[in-house]
């Protein structure tokens, strides 16, 4: 018996030993044993932070700054030696308002008189301000009554001029500021009583965003269709709460905010589920191109040589493994060897110091050792409802396992990346709007909340103006003239 070696009793010992004593020693073993694997499943989760599980990096707590080596050199604060310096930026003759050329007269050593002309004189810009006024057109409309029949007709505008009271730019700087600055209502209500001297509504600025989102609702539809064809995107999904202000979810159910990342574009869209359905509506069912994911399985309907499983979700999978005790600890520590070796690889290729042809080579030869790996870790011994760490472990590595060919397609496709960085970069802005303003109350706010992402990040992505873009938006459905595409040209159909 274990407890026997534990306690340090002979066989002889243990049977002159009472029977009530022994069952009782029994007793308290099986509950020590109990308690062993509670201790070790909950400090597992304590010591759980962004780089062992898929928790952002504002969850760490504060480290404790390392003591400085006494052979470390100590450098002083600012640039270092050889570092690049940075002037400040000067704007073009041309564009500035005054320009005062100032010349010495007098040699400030000897008091000769000074003559000529310096080609170059050093330039110094005061960059200001201007005090800033709204522009207000008002159009008065005249209504006359009629001598004949005294009907009263009055003024009409012209075709031009827009019936709200807010023009193109305003509105489509309400839009702006309330997603890509995060402002809100009461934000914006402040902004541009202070800046403008505009007096607004908090009921206007909701029907500015409501109007700007609406106006999106097909652009952002055929940027979407567009992503769908593409060979190759990212996806990813976060979680968004949405209200049932307007009783369109009365079962609380959590909203998930899901993301699809191109070169060019990026769509955004919140749905009530984080379901392989909710996947298919955001790629298409009969989508044929390569997903960049995590080893979620709202994607296994995709098939297996479709995907490519990101690796850096991986390694926080490994360093969990590894960070645990006795064999955990061991098959982490080992598939974290692997997973170093291949990232070093990468990086050799993508500076030119390995050729692809040698990168595919080499990682011929690991792949077998790291599938080696994780099917002896997999075959390991597991009881059906085990919850220990090792457990976790273990069926951690039957599941990359079943994915296994989706770890390495991007050895074979040219401009596949082994991680899906870009779908969480592109999820950082959205989660700090949530976290701002606790999600949306609506599906409508939903709606806002997922176009204006979309548009804003796929406008910095193709280098164009935003407010420029918003504002012709606004113009194309004020006056029903041809809305603007958030597709590149390079991209559009010939």
């Amino acid at each position: 018996m274990k407890a026997l070696d534990e306690m340090s009793l002979s066989a002889e010992d243990w049977r002159e030993t009472p029977v009530a004593v022994q069952n009782f020693v029994k007793v308290l073993w099986a509950e020590n044993q109990e308690l062993k694997k509670r201790l070790s499943l909950v400090e597992e989760q304590i010591k759980k932070n962004s780089k062992n599980s898929s928790r952002p990096p504002s969850t760490d707590r504060l480290a404790k700054k390392k003591s400085e080596k006494s052979n470390e050199v100590k450098r002083k604060r600012g640039g270092q030696k050889g570092h690049k310096g940075h002037e400040r930026h000067l704007y073009e003759s041309s564009v500035c308002e005054e320009i005062y050329v100032h010349q010495p007269e007098v040699c400030k050593d000897c008091g000769t008189e000074l003559k000529g002309l310096d080609e170059k004189p050093y330039r110094h810009q005061v960059v200001e301000i201007p005090p800033l006024i709204p522009r207000v057109i008002e159009h008065q409309l005249h209504e006359l009554s009629c001598e004949h029949c005294g009907q009263k007709t009055r003024a009409k505008l012209p075709e031009t001029v827009t019936k709200s009271s807010y023009g193109e730019r305003l509105s489509s700087l309400v839009a702006w500021l309330s997603s890509d600055y995060r402002q809100s209502h009461s934000q914006l209500q402040q902004l541009l009583q202070r800046l403008w001297g505009i007096k607004i509504s908090k009921a206007s600025i909701n029907r500015l965003r409501q109007e700007m989102s609406e106006a999106l609702a097909s652009i952002v539809e055929e940027a979407h269709e567009k992503v769908k064809s593409l060979k190759q995107v990212h996806s990813d999904e976060t979680g968004f709460t949405q209200g049932n202000g307007d009783g369109k979810n009365p079962t609380a159910k959590k909203g998930w905010l899901w993301v699809l990342v191109s070169e060019a574009i990026t769509v955004f869209k919140v749905a009530l589920s984080r379901s392989q359905e909710s996947a298919k509506q955001m790629l298409g069912e009969d989508y044929q191109g390569i997903v960049v994911s995590d080893r979620y399985g709202s994607y296994n309907w995709l098939d297996v040589n479709q995907r490519q499983v990101c690796w850096a979700h991986l390694k926080r999978d490994f360093t969990a493994m590894a960070e645990r005790s006795g064999v955990s600890q061991e098959i982490g520590e080992s598939l974290l060897r692997y997973q170093q070796r291949l990232f070093r690889w990468w990086h050799q290729v993508r500076e030119g110091k390995m050729s692809r042809e040698q990168f595919q080579l080499a990682v011929t030869f690991l792949r077998r050792g790291f599938k080696q790996e994780l099917e002896t870790a997999a075959a390991l011994p597991l009881e059906k409802k085990e919850k220990s760490p090792l457990a976790h472990t273990i069926r951690s590595c039957q599941q990359i396992l079943k994915l296994e060919p989706a770890l390495w397609t991007f050895v074979e496709h040219l401009g596949l990346e082994p991680t899906n960085n870009a779908a969480e970069q592109a999820l950082r802005p959205a989660v700090i709007w949530r976290r701002t303003s606790f999600g949306s109350q609506s599906e409508a706010g939903s709606q806002f909340v997922a176009r204006l992402l979309t548009v804003v990040t796929s406008l910095k992505a193709q280098n164009r103006d935003v407010w420029d873009f918003l504002s012709s938006v606004c113009r194309a459905v004020r006056f029903d003239l041809p809305f603007p595409s958030l597709i590149p040209i390079e991209l559009q159909p010939p």
